[in-house]
C-alpha cells in the first residue's frame, strides 16, 4: 500500500510542525543559547563588559533609543534615504551605460578600458576627493554610494548583453526583426536574471557605502551615531546601532530577493505557472469582452 510523503511527515490531526517552523525554532534556540552564554560570561567576568556589554544592557539601550529618546529614527531615515538615492542613481547609470556599450561596438572599444581603470581604483580612495569637490552635505554621500553601486549593474548588464543566445539571435534576424525588437524581445529578457543579480549586489554594497561616507564626514546618519557612541565608550548603544544596521541589511536583502523572484519569475516552476495562469485568465477575459 503506497503512503504519501505528506502523510509520513505530518502526524494525524495535522498538528505537526512544518519544516520551516522547525528551522525557525532551531535557529531561535541557537540564538537564545548564545545570548545566555554571553550574558553569563559577562556577569562572571569572563568577558570585559566595557567591550562586550551584556545583552540585557543592549536591549535596554535599544528601548531607550527607539522608544524613550527616539533619537535613532532620524539617523536611520537619513541612512535609508542615502542608500535608496545612491542605489537608484548608480544602478540607472550602470545599466544605461552598459546597454549603450553593449549595443555599440565602437563605444565599447573606446569606453570599456576607462571603466576598467575606474573599477580598479579603490572607492575608499575616491571618497575624500568627492567630498572635497561636492562638500560635506548630502550630495557627496549620494555620489559615494552611486560610485559603489555603479559597477555591479554595469558589469552584469554588459555581460548579459554580450552573451545572448546566438541561435536565438540568428532566428530573430531571419524573421526580419529590427534592432529594437531584438533588444526588447531577446537581449533584455535574456539578460534580466544576471541584471537582477547585479542589482542585488549593488543594493548590498549601498549600505556599506553609506556607512563609509558617514564615517568619513557627516553630522547625521547611522554611521555618525555608531561612531559617536563608540568614541564615548557607550558600547551598549553601539551594539544597538549595529543590530539596527544588521536588521536593515537583512530587510534590504529580503526585499531585493522578493523583487528578483517577482521579476525573473520564469526561473521557478511554481511562480511561472502562477503567472501563466493569471495571464491566461486575463487573455480569456479580454477575448470574451
Amino acid at each position: 500500500m503506497a503512503v504519501s510523503e505528506s502523510a509520513i511527515s505530518t502526524p494525524p490531526g495535522g498538528r505537526g510542525l512544518s519544516l520551516t517552523s522547525k528551522r525557525i525554532l532551531r535557529h531561535l534556540a541557537i540564538l537564545a543559547t548564545l545570548l545566555i552564554v554571553w550574558e553569563l560570561s559577562t556577569r562572571l567576568g569572563l568577558l570585559d563588559e566595557l567591550t562586550f556589554p551584556r545583552p540585557v544592557a543592549i536591549v535596554q539601550s535599544m528601548y531607550e533609543l527607539y522608544l524613550v529618546q527616539g533619537s535613532i529614527w532620524w539617523h536611520l531615515f537619513i541612512t535609508i534615504a542615502e542608500v535608496l538615492a545612491g542605489f537608484a542613481a548608480g544602478s540607472a547609470l550602470g545599466i544605461g551605460l552598459a546597454i549603450i556599450v553593449g549595443l555599440n561596438p565602437l563605444v565599447r572599444r573606446f569606453l570599456k578600458p576607462y571603466v576598467i581603470v575606474l573599477e580598479a581604483t579603490p572607492r575608499i580612495a575616491v571618497a575624500p576627493l568627492l567630498i572635497a569637490a561636492l562638500g560635506f552635505g548630502w550630495s557627496s554621500k549620494v555620489a559615494i554610494i552611486t560610485l559603489v553601486c555603479f559597477f555591479a549593474p554595469f558589469v552584469n548588464t554588459l555581460s548579459g548583453m554580450l552573451n545572448v543566445n546566438e541561435e536565438a539571435h540568428q532566428l530573430f534576424r531571419s524573421l526580419g526583426a529590427n534592432k529594437r525588437q531584438i533588444f526588447m524581445k531577446l537581449m533584455l529578457p535574456d539578460a534580466t536574471p544576471i541584471i537582477m543579480a547585479g542589482l542585488r549586489l549593488a543594493m548590498a554594497s549601498a549600505l556599506s557605502g553609506a556607512l563609509v561616507a558617514e564615517f568619513i564626514s557627516a553630522n547625521e546618519g547611522m554611521g555618525v551615531l555608531l561612531k559617536r557612541y563608540t568614541a564615548s565608550l557607550n558600547m551598549a548603544s553601539s551594539f544597538a546601532c549595529l543590530l539596527s544596521l544588521t536588521a536593515l541589511g537583512f530587510l534590504i536583502f529580503r526585499t531585493m530577493e522578493a523583487i528578483d523572484n517577482r521579476v525573473v519569475f520564469w526561473r521557478k516552476d511554481e511562480r511561472a505557472a502562477t503567472v501563466g495562469r493569471r495571464r491566461a485568465a486575463a487573455w480569456h477575459r479580454k477575448m470574451g469582452a
